[in-house]
This record gives C-alpha cells, structure tokens and sequence, in this order.
C-alpha cells in the first residue's frame, strides 16, 4: 500500500504521515525495516530458531508417544 493510500485510509494527508514517518525513524520510534516485521536480522534469526525449536520439540514428543505406542 502507498503511502497516499495510507494516508487516506488515517483520514490525514500525505504531507502530515510523511512527517510523522521521518520523525519516528529519526527518534527510533520505528522498530521494523522495511515491509519486514523484524526489527534486526538478529530478531529474525531469533524468530526463526524459536520455530525450529518448537518443531523439533514437537517432532520429539511423537516420537515418545510412538515408542510408548509400540513398546507396549
């Protein structure tokens, strides 16, 4: 979405959400790049291995429940 899309949609104009734009990013007010929703690749990174770790944890109590299953 534009930015005068945006704008619109706030009910404000360009000119007043640029404004506001530059000035969070220069306070660093703003914490995402971009159209990403991470504020560092250390964020992402974190993000990415917080996941891996639920499914290898999730990945591992099927298994238990398999050898429970099986072991009977």
């Amino acid at each position: 979405m534009g930015l005068a899309k945006c704008a619109e949609k706030l009910g404000t104009s360009k000119t007043a959400l640029t404004t506001w734009v530059k000035a969070a990013n220069e306070t660093g007010e703003v914490t995402i790049r971009g159209t990403g929703n991470y504020a560092s690749d250390e964020a992402k990174e974190l993000a990415r291995v917080k996941r891996e770790l639920r499914d290898t944890q999730h990945a591992l109590e099927i298994l238990k429940k398999a050898i429970g299953i099986l072991g009977n």
